[in-house]
């Protein structure tokens, strides 16, 4: 895949796009295991798709496009959620395929993440693994109907910005965390890219 196709953490407006773009900064992200998964953490937080990289903490990045006829910020959607491993720009962007899975034969088939309530995320898989909660995580977390539950921090525009949450897990001893941003389409499948 072309890079240049690609516009992730590329703000502005492009010839042949008809949206701005802009880049906001999520904070940091805790992957010490070196497992880093991408779910749509309200349904299948631990169960999704994993791949490896170098332990480390990294920036994450939400580019935000504004898809208002008027291009005037009344109509904005999260398009890509990014961890950054490095500086610099992207030579080349391929499909990464999840640990113990072997790459599709088709060159267009991918794998990816299943949304089913309009949220990606990206945590550490070990950490959600050790420091997420026995129980309901919906009443006791993600819905609680006070100001620190999960949808609430989303909803936020002081947490991060408005679509977009850095929350440490529950039982985290050092902080280890999970960044979520909405799925700017809604629902259905999508890809996870390098």
């Amino acid at each position: 895949m072309d890079a240049s196709s690609l516009l992730a953490l590329r703000p502005g407006r492009f010839p042949g796009w008809n949206y701005s773009r802009t880049v906001h900064d999520l904070g940091e992200l805790k992957v010490l295991s070196g497992r880093l998964e991408a779910s749509d953490p309200f349904v299948n937080l631990g169960e999704g798709l994993v791949v490896t990289i170098p332990p480390g903490t990294y920036p994450v990045r939400v580019t935000v496009a504004d898809v208002s006829e008027e291009q005037d910020g009344s109509h904005l959607r999260e398009s890509y959620l990014s961890v950054m491993l490095a500086e610099g720009t992207a030579t080349r962007v391929e499909y990464l395929v999840p640990e113990g899975a072997t790459p599709p034969a088709d060159p267009e088939e991918f794998y990816g993440v299943g949304v089913d309530a309009g949220t990606v995320g990206f945590a550490d898989a070990e950490a959600v693994a050790r420091y997420m909660p026995e129980g309901d995580w919906y009443s006791d977390l993600f819905d609680t109907g006070r100001d620190d539950s999960w949808f609430a921090l989303m909803d936020s525009p002081d947490h991060c910005i408005a679509g977009c949450a850095n929350i440490v897990l529950p039982a985290a001893p050092d902080g280890e965390n999970l960044v979520l941003a909405h799925s700017g389409w809604g629902d259905g499948f999508y890809p996870v890219l390098g």
